[in-house]
């Protein structure tokens, strides 16, 4: 049965069925695979309704351009996608699917992930954290060959460097088992540019990794899509 795109309360919301058929994005879909579709269409056939004058299809490209487009979805709670056309269901929708497909990415990534290079900690760490409207601390926990042990968000929200202990990481480190740990934290600014207080703090914690025997592997920081810095690399300690 074909759907309107409203929630059918008004007659005045543009019908799927008012879509050549070629262009409606369930029908594409269920014709040419999942891959073949945007991901406005992706995210129409999600909201499954518009509203009055705007179809899913054109509420889903509304969405994208306030996000920043889907990696956006990784930092944008519900409250950041609510309105009109679009209210708690529908949201709460949305970001159960980018749940699912970032865990989907993620048990992957997990199943071989050595990260002993700052470019493969970045892809691991953005699949998890992506854009974020807040900021996040955690810590990656190794073994002798770089691989994954576990991992732990240790810090959200406003997190000052100065007043955070490297024992109560250091301590999740040795729990675990760990020969080594990446630290990283996200700027929800975009701009992944080390602070004073960062530089500072890797130090400490890079002091107290050689004391225990938890080598501190690197410090990233995670900015805009594609943009982070490793303070190894950087020289930081």
């Amino acid at each position: 049965m074909t759907e309107p795109y409203d929630s059918g309360r008004t007659r005045t919301a543009t019908l799927i069925r008012e879509l050549p058929a070629d262009e409606r994005p369930r029908e594409r879909l269920l014709a040419q695979g999942a891959r073949a579709l945007g991901d406005a269409e992706l995210l129409a056939i999600l909201l499954r309704t518009g509203r009055p004058g705007a179809s899913a299809l054109e509420v889903a490209r509304e969405i994208l351009t306030a996000i920043g487009g889907l990696p956006g979805l990784a930092g944008t709670g519900a409250q950041g996608l609510l309105r009109k056309g679009l209210g708690e269901a529908k949201a709460a929708a949305l970001l159960a699917a980018a749940e699912v497909g970032r865990r989907l990415a993620r048990n992957d990534a997990v199943e071989r992930a050595v990260l002993g290079a700052p470019a493969a900690v970045a892809s691991y760490l953005a699949l998890r954290y992506g854009v974020r409207d807040q900021e996040v601390m955690g810590a990656l926990y190794l073994d002798t060959r770089n691989r994954l042990l576990a991992e732990r968000e240790l810090y959200r929200g406003t997190v000052n460097r100065a007043a955070v202990e490297p024992r109560a990481i250091l301590k999740e480190g040795l729990l675990h088992g760990a020969c080594g740990m990446v630290v990283f934290h996200t700027h929800p600014s975009g701009d992944p540019s080390p602070s004073p207080e960062d530089l500072a703090f890797t130090r400490r914690l890079a002091e107290g990794g050689e004391l225990v025997g938890v080598r501190l592997v690197d410090h990233l920081i995670l900015g805009g899509v594609g943009r982070w810095v490793s303070l190894r690399e950087r020289g930081a300690w």
